[in-house]
């Protein structure tokens, strides 16, 4: 399917209104303990349900919503599916359940191309299929925490050749503490560390413990999920086009300056498999496409600059020179997929309605800038090379 797409987006910007994942130490600049979240004042799994459930309705089947998969703790997980075109976009929200606005724009989205009767939205359907997975996480949504609720036991239990494995994964959180949430008595997974580029891996146990810079294992049932949507994508498409995921990052600054980020964006996960560095992932030389995923963040860039003033001129790409096979961002670049990392600043348990409305936008803004240049094929005008310009982030403000 040819990759086209992008145009800036002002014409998008409609109504209202994410980190890759917090990294080890040693691939990532910040680390979880910075970060604290409550969920105040967003929406629940229940009313998730009752949301999906009213936009199939009013549309009048224009949003398709579907059960595609159950948590540990056996809620559903949804999917809601708009448009026939043959260029496919997936967004996932929440696969950290402390992570919560990306959630709020994927409704909001949602809204506008299964009611609006404009001819732009009718060109958004016609061109593009978007796939929209708004609660990935819903027990860790649940408890307002980044990891899912599962043990190490329930692992072995669904597959019992870990039994002889040297402990739990590397991303298992137990007896401890994280972004103030105590694992002791509830433990459970960093979802986005469970992801393997074979998509049809099934865990070793001399795969374990595994590190941040090696590829997941497919072990939690909401890793599964993603999976196997992707799996159903490629074989009705041929390939997923576009894969965004929406998540939280703490404070950081645009490097140079004392500005606070509002929003990061990035389409690198793992080295290019054509490098010294990326030699382990040669397989998947063919399908790895860097500059189709630059364009993409381009676009989302350039729609958030079309926006003006601050907040939403201070937008920086995230950390670069990352090694992260299991991340969902990383297995499905590998697949062939553009891929784009939205990261929103801040913590919502501090999150007025209006800093929420404005962080809730500016993603809004970012996706509707990728989905207006894939529908419209204008990614391809885009210098893949300016996506090396965009403002870098930085961890400490300068004095």
């Amino acid at each position: 399917m040819k990759k086209q797409a992008l145009a800036v987006a002002s014409s998008l910007v409609l109504a209202t209104s994410i980190a890759v994942p917090t990294y080890a130490a040693g691939n990532h600049p910040g680390t979880p303990e910075q970060q604290t979240y409550n969920s105040s004042g967003w929406t629940d799994h229940t009313q998730l349900t009752k949301k999906l459930k009213q936009l199939e309705e009013s549309s009048q089947g224009v949003i398709e919503v579907d059960v595609v998969g159950q948590s540990n703790n056996g809620l559903d997980i949804y999917q809601a599916r708009v448009g026939n075109g043959d260029k496919v976009i997936l967004i996932e929200s929440e696969i950290h359940g402390n992570e919560k606005t990306g959630t709020e724009a994927i409704l909001n989205l949602l809204n506008y191309l299964g009611s609006s009767n404009s001819p732009h939205a009718k060109k958004l359907r016609e061109e593009i299929t978007l796939v929209a997975l708004p609660k990935i996480n819903p027990d860790a949504s649940e408890l307002d925490r980044r990891g899912n609720d599962m043990s190490w036991e329930e692992v072995v239990e669904n597959f019992p050749q870990l039994a002889s494995a040297e402990g739990p994964t590397w991303n298992h959180y137990f007896n401890r503490t994280l972004q103030g949430d105590d694992y002791t008595s509830k433990p459970g997974f960093d979802v986005n560390r469970d992801f393997n580029p074979d998509l049809n891996y099934v865990p070793q146990a001399e795969d374990v413990p595994g590190s941040s810079s090696e590829p997941g294992w497919y072990v939690t049932p909401e890793a599964q999920t993603v999976r196997d949507v992707y799996k159903n994508l490629q074989d009705e498409f041929g390939t997923v086009d576009v894969f965004v995921d929406l998540h939280h990052q703490g404070l950081y600054y645009v490097d140079g300056t004392s500005e606070p980020v509002t929003l990061s964006l990035s389409g690198q996960f793992v080295p290019h498999p054509e490098t010294e560095e990326g030699s382990k992932y040669s397989q998947y030389v063919d399908n790895y496409d860097y500059d189709f995923s630059r364009q993409l963040n381009l676009a989302a860039y350039d729609a958030l600059q079309e926006m003006g003033n601050s907040p939403f001129d201070n937008i920086t790409l995230y950390s670069q020179g990352l090694d992260l096979p299991g991340t969902a961002l990383g297995s499905f670049a590998l697949n062939g997929s553009g891929t784009v990392l939205f990261e929103v600043t801040g913590q919502t348990q501090s999150m007025g309605q209006k800093k929420k409305g404005m962080l809730v936008k500016a993603v809004e803004t970012g996706l509707r800038g990728i989905i207006d240049g894939v529908a419209e094929y204008t990614i391809e005008e885009l210098n893949p090379e300016d996506y090396e310009d965009i403002p870098e982030t930085s961890y400490r403000p300068s004095l």
